[in-house]
């Protein structure tokens, strides 16, 4: 319950608080209670903080907090206290925090006595309290209040009647408008365009639209007056629409401002109607503003003027139609923006495909899939180019044939497409295409079918292994590369073979295809053997310290292999470790790898002033380990004092500790 309270009052503290004045006084009424919560009042019985109000040995700051605990917990028992607190200068505004949260008439009956007793910033706090509890049998006292010499006070006493609401409010403050001195006058108005707009969501709209109306026709700030415009409009329905086209034909910045906003909020066909009508007229600045509006309206009954819109006229007006029919187009927008989308300016380009992309519905798909075999040149491909962005899977055989066609920006597009939502079948094609390509078109096709290969995997190793026995390097090469993509057994065979391949630089480029294939580890973890025996037998020195690099990454990588069995590879490879870039993969290896073999060589590697740094940071994360297999006492104490010795920083310290903790 305490917290329930709590949410009532934050929500009655900020409800209806569209003026700054009153935000402020929500904030500074929420804080308090925060406050008590965060000194762990989190509610319960109102005894003890109400004892502490009533005590005369109670310090100012006691009472304070007791107050802030009082408007979690506090009832009708409580508000005798907390209303003999209201004429205190340093304690009345905790006490009005209390009262206005307290669930009962007795709350207000102790405000409204007080308003006519207290005086100056005190009455003005006591107003805006009746103000949040919004009690409607204050309304007279307030009224009375509208004409008093304090400024703040009579603003204080509107800004009350306008939260309270009703006819009775809404009768006091009306004559006010002309009444009131210039410094009471805007919150007289905000209280009637409060008003008004308590009347709209009681259905009274009527007594709302002669109250805005009133606003609007009064000698009041001009910010006001807008408000008041707005709420004519909306309160009037669809016999608001010509209010709205008025404020959409000004000259003044602020009435076309407000004009726009209302477009985006007043319902209904008949508005969407005239909104697109008067879209047309206006000049370009002020079109693209409204096809902004319309767009975030988001009714299709504007689409036939948006899109004559942005079938032609100025690039920002187009570019903002556009981006209207990403809202609701359809279908029907697909010539236009395929026009615009081949034109030479850039941006508008660029949009209009973006557009084409964006469109909803499956129509949409069957449009642009009709149009394909009809198309030529740039509109083809920028057909293509949306089908596959758009993941129009029903359009790849017309797009394979595609990447042969005879404009080259046709066959890029189809390619990249192709390799956007291409699978096994496509990776074939693609092969055939390769076949026949041209040398500088390679690289776009070898980008499609690595793609595709990653995507589809290893069902797409049967059409590329063909591939790796072209007659063409440069196509083998291509091969390679996309079978590490796909992996898998039969595209791991094709890279062995490779490697004996009649041209060095295949050779060479399929030994390294292999030494990163412990990327796809452990799926394929069958690589590891044919990197051991590259490491340990092939001529060139480049192939064996690849391999041996790649063989190392897997003992590393794999998760297959118990512990002991990863440290008896690791053993069995250490005759061909001689280069520092291999030592430290060997220490990254011995790293994760949890027994007393790999301690014990890692304590070996320390010795060596180059690789000490790696090694001993690698002891301490071993030692960190709760169960080291096989791993004396003494052992792991001698491991990590050669650690302390040889390593800095965090790892000697790290070291050091766990030294401290072992004795």
């Amino acid at each position: 319950m305490p917290r329930k309270r709590f949410c009532v009052l934050c929500a009655a503290l900020f409800a209806g608080a569209v003026s700054a004045m009153a935000a402020d006084r929500a904030c500074a009424a929420a804080r308090p209670i925060a406050a008590a919560e965060q000194q762990g009042y989190t509610g319960g019985s109102e005894k003890a903080p109400l004892g502490t109000l009533q005590s005369a040995d109670a310090t100012p700051a006691a009472k304070a907090l007791a107050c802030k605990q009082l408007a979690i917990c506090g009832t009708k028992a409580a508000v005798p206290a907390l209303a003999a607190l209201l004429g205190d200068e340093k304690l009345a505004s905790w006490a009005r925090i209390a009262l206005e949260a307290i669930p009962d008439p007795s709350a207000d009956e102790s405000l409204r006595k007080a308003m006519g007793k207290v005086q100056g910033r005190l009455l003005v706090g006591v107003i805006n309290s009746i103000g949040v509890r919004r009690d409607a049998k204050a309304a007279g006292g307030l009224a009375a209040r509208l004409k008093d010499a304090d400024a703040e006070v009579a603003s204080a006493a509107a800004a009350a009647l306008g939260r309270i609401g009703g006819p009775a409010a809404a009768k006091a403050l009306e004559p006010m408008l002309a009444a009131a001195p210039p410094a009471v006058r805007t919150e007289v108005a905000e209280g009637c365009v409060l008003c008004a707009e308590r009347f709209l969501a009681e259905g009274n709209r009527d007594e709302a639209v002669r109250l805005y109306d009133t606003v609007r026709k009064a000698d009041v700030p001009r910010q006001k007056v807008l408000e008041a415009t707005r709420g004519a409009i909306l309160a009037r329905g669809a016999a608001g629409v010509p209010l709205l086209v008025e404020q959409l034909r000004s000259t003044d910045s602020a009435a076309l401002g407000i004009g726009l906003r209302t477009a985006r909020e007043l319902p209904g066909p008949e508005a969407t109607d005239a909104l697109a009508a008067e879209m047309a007229r206006m000049a370009s600045d002020r079109q693209a503003l409204m096809l902004v509006a319309l767009a975030d309206r988001g009714d299709s009954r504007a689409l036939p003027a948006v899109l004559k819109a942005a079938a032609g006229g100025a690039t920002h007006v187009r570019i903002a139609a556009m981006g209207a029919l990403e809202r609701f187009g359809n279908a029907t927008c697909v010539p236009v923006l395929l026009e615009a989308a081949v034109e030479s300016d850039a941006e508008l380009a660029q949009k209009a495909r973006g557009t084409l992309t964006k469109l909803s519905g499956q129509e949409v798909d069957a449009d642009l899939l009709a149009r394909l075999p009809q198309a030529a040149g740039k509109t083809r491909q920028v057909i293509i180019e949306v089908a596959g962005q758009r993941r129009i899977t029903a359009a790849l055989p017309a797009i394979v044939r595609c990447a042969e066609d005879g404009d080259a920006g046709v066959r890029g597009a189809a390619v990249e497409a192709l390799g956007a939502m291409g699978g096994a079948q496509q990776a074939a094609d693609l092969v055939k295409v390769l076949r026949k390509a041209d040398a500088n078109e390679h690289a776009g096709i070898e980008k499609a079918l690595m793609t595709i290969s990653g995507r589809g995997g290893a069902a797409c190793a049967a059409h590329l292994a063909p591939l790796a026995q072209a007659g063409d390097s440069a196509l083998r090469m291509i091969a390679l590369h996309a079978l590490a993509c796909a992996g898998g057994p039969e595209a791991l065979a094709a890279v062995r073979a490779a490697v004996n391949d009649k041209d060095e630089a295949v050779q060479d480029e399929a030994v390294r295809t292999l030494s990163t294939w412990p990327s796809m580890w452990p799926e394929d973890a069958l690589a590891a053997e044919p990197l051991l025996a590259l490491a340990k037998s092939a001529k060139k020195v480049t192939h064996q310290v690849l391999a041996l690099r790649g063989y190392l990454q897997y003992v590393h990588g794999t998760r297959k292999l118990k512990d002991d069995e990863r440290l008896a590879k690791v053993n069995a490879v250490m005759p061909l470790v001689t280069r520092p870039e291999e030592k430290r993969l060997v220490i990254s290896a011995l790293g994760t790898i949890e027994t007393a073999g790999s301690l014990e060589m890692l304590v070996n590697f320390a010795a060596d002033p180059a690789l000490a740094g790696e090694a001993c940071s690698a002891i301490v994360g071993l030692a960190e380990k709760k169960d080291l297999k096989g791993v004396s006492r003494q052992q792991l104490q001698k491991a990590l004092q050669t650690a302390a010795e040889k390593s800095k920083g965090a790892p000697k310290k790290k070291a050091e500790d766990l030294l401290k903790a072992l004795k």
